[in-house]
């Protein structure tokens, strides 16, 4: 199923340049390149990286880099160029497991009265635990984007040589499953980051409603076998207004973070409204809309 072209016919007479996945391993390199920057700056908020800290600060823009030089050697070589990029993306996948158990670990007090070890001040105010599962997530619609799948929709990836895998569902599907997690975690994250401004500003609960919407509507698509124009048109607008939620949050936590004359101060950037989260709304829903793509990959003469 191409499911652009169920809302849009007229896009079968278009031919890109360039595939779905290709669009897609390009987005994840450059997201785990961002996400390098923003661990950074969330990681300046407590006067001094400790050296676990640098890990993913260092692994998101090496990540991204090598993921482009991967995409140049798939030109030549794609099988070796799979291999090299599920490496990469498998060690995103750790990189935010290990990330969520650290800042986990930050949010409990183990040796308090029993009852006492978890509340919700403590999650309120540690470091995001579900933030560095962006990592993660990420990985998986790498993999999901690195090994070819055909026939297309068939769920049927081809790996090294003439092995195969077959999925439970086709790729389409679980991208759609994959912006269903990717959106739900950044709900909570933002849930848990504007709960210490107390929400007094009620349009602080719009980014919440937006994301759980997003959330529920790309989890039903991925259930949906066959799912009908209205049903795409519905997650389209979804993924539009995670998109126009990020940039309008970013423009807010920037002017947020200026002073009353409008000077920008490094310090109110670093331990201010965080700037670049908002661009994870932006970022899945992106990924959102490149997964309506047409999955047929070229050169497979199977549609």
């Amino acid at each position: 199923m191409y499911p652009l072209a169920v809302m849009f016919p007229w896009l079968l007479k278009i031919r890109l340049p360039v595939t779905r996945d290709q669009i897609m391993l390009v987005m994840a390199a450059i997201t785990l390149i961002v996400l390098g920057v923003e661990t950074y700056l969330a990681h300046l908020i407590s006067g001094t990286i400790v050296p676990y800290e640098w890990i993913p600060i260092i692994f998101g823009p090496v990540a991204g880099i090598l993921l482009i030089v991967s995409g140049l050697l798939a030109v030549r070589n794609r099988a070796l160029a799979n291999v090299f990029a599920t490496i990469v993306f498998l060690s995103s996948i750790l990189v935010g497991l290990l990330g969520a158990y650290f800042h986990t670990v930050r949010a409990i007090l183990p040796y308090a009265q029993p009852g006492s070890q978890v509340s919700v001040p403590l999650l309120v105010w540690a470091p995001p635990i579900l933030g560095p599962l962006t990592f993660s997530l990420i990985g998986l619609i790498g993999m999901s984007a690195a090994w070819i799948e055909h026939p297309p929709d068939s769920g049927t990836l081809i790996l090294m040589g003439d092995r195969k895998i077959t999925l439970p569902y086709s790729e389409t599907r679980a991208y759609f499953f994959i912006t269903s997690l990717a959106a739900l975690a950044t709900v909570i994250s933002s849930v848990l980051d504007h709960a210490r401004t107390d929400f007094s500003n009620p349009w602080l609960w719009v980014p919440t409603a937006v994301g759980i919407f997003a959330a529920v509507v790309a989890v039903v698509l991925g259930i949906l076998e066959n799912p009908s124009r209205a049903d795409l048109y519905t997650y389209t607008a979804a993924m539009l207004l995670m998109i126009i939620v990020g940039n309008v949050g970013l423009i807010l936590h920037i002017s947020q973070n200026l002073t009353t004359q409008g000077v920008i101060v490094g310090e109110r950037f670093i331990r201010g409204a965080p700037f670049l989260a908002p661009l994870l709304f932006t970022n899945i829903g992106a990924i959102g809309l490149i997964a309506l793509m047409n999955p047929r990959e070229k050169g497979l003469d199977t549609i």
